[in-house]
């Protein structure tokens, strides 16, 4: 047995050790919700993600972060973090360390802190760029088409949950690019919910039943499909995608990262994590409709998230309280 098997059969600790990293990230850029200072927030995130990140017991290689290394001087594609020791498993690590940046700065609700990890390959490589993408839970899963019309992926959709279209809920991103999008889901009748910023835990909303949240569709960022692939992919639903380049310096990094640079390309579920050993997590920074935020009382905090790991099944909520010892006194709930 190799390490990476080691460690992945120990799902219980790996997911101790993940979920301490995304607690951490949101436990520091909660501090600045409502401060306007999102680069701020952001930078907190990243720092104490990437502090967490050093005590794990890996050789990891960030392949989803904050950039490329010219761009960001931590959490870049191609870091290496954990303890980075001989002997120890190699893996590959996708992070968001503040998914809504702006949704913090403003105290708007849906901010997280999320990291998915893989042995060393699991992960697709996603360049710097846009996918439009179709989301859809375990029922639905097999069933949509990305390539089909809007109506028809409605119509499949509200069959596969057995109720009507006009039942259904679908989250698209608030973005001018969607002006099409939108007019085709409210003319087949379904229901919109316009998110301003981050579209990933709607995502896994759509993969749970009992949310709300029957579909996500829309353009949005190729580095969050991967986080996304990972999550849904832990509950059973479904990603579809297709890359939508933005310029030519987008192709030609790509091109350099050996990705084709196909608009037709669907890239699924699979081609994005395409690991059976996959673990997920996301802790809230501001409430949303899966998780709620981080709440800070006098001596602590409390926060509330969300691990997975596909081998195994697990799919846990955690609400943690976070005590300081210099300051004491009693937990308030």
């Amino acid at each position: 047995m190799n390490p990476t098997e080691n460690l992945f059969s120990s799902e219980r600790t790996l997911s101790r050790e993940v979920l301490g990293v995304v607690e951490a990230a949101a436990l520091a850029a909660g501090r600045l919700m409502g401060t306007g200072k999102r680069d701020a927030a952001d930078q907190a995130a990243v720092t104490a993600m990437r502090q967490t990140l050093s005590e794990i017991p890996v050789n990891g290689t960030i392949v989803i972060g904050e950039g490329e290394r010219d761009e960001a001087p931590m959490l870049y594609i191609g870091e290496k973090v954990g303890k980075t020791q001989p002997g120890l498993p190699e893996v590959d690590i996708a992070v968001d360390p503040l998914e809504g940046t702006n949704l913090v700065a403003h105290g708007l609700p849906g901010a997280v802190a999320t990291l998915a990890l893989a042995p060393k390959g699991g992960l697709f490589h996603a360049p710097d760029t846009y996918m439009e993408k179709l989301v859809v839970g375990p029922d639905a899963k097999g069933k949509v088409d990305i390539t089909a019309p809007v109506k028809y992926n409605l119509s499949i959709l509200a069959m596969s949950l057995q109720r009507e279209v006009q039942d259904l809920t679908i989250v698209i991103l608030d973005r001018p690019r969607h002006t099409q999008l939108i007019q085709e889901v409210r003319e087949a009748g379904a229901r919109i919910k316009l998110i301003s910023d981050g579209d990933l835990m709607p995502a896994v909303s759509a993969a749970l039943i009992g949310s709300g949240i029957h579909a996500v569709m829309g353009t949005g960022g190729a580095p969050e499909a991967v986080l996304t692939a990972a999550a849904v992919k832990c509950l059973g639903g479904e990603i579809q995608a297709r890359l939508r380049w933005r310029n030519e310096e987008e192709k030609n990094r790509a091109t350099r990262m050996n990705i084709d640079l196909s608009e037709d390309r669907i890239y699924r579920t699979d081609d994005l994590a395409p690991a059976n050993e996959l673990v997920f997590a996301a802790c809230g920074i501001t409430t949303g409709d899966t998780l709620k935020g981080v709440n800070y009382f006098g001596n602590g905090a409390r926060t509330h998230s969300l691990i997975m790991a596909y081998q195994s099944g697990l799919v846990r909520f955690v609400d943690t309280i976070h005590l300081s010892r210099e300051k004491g006194g009693r937990v308030k709930l």
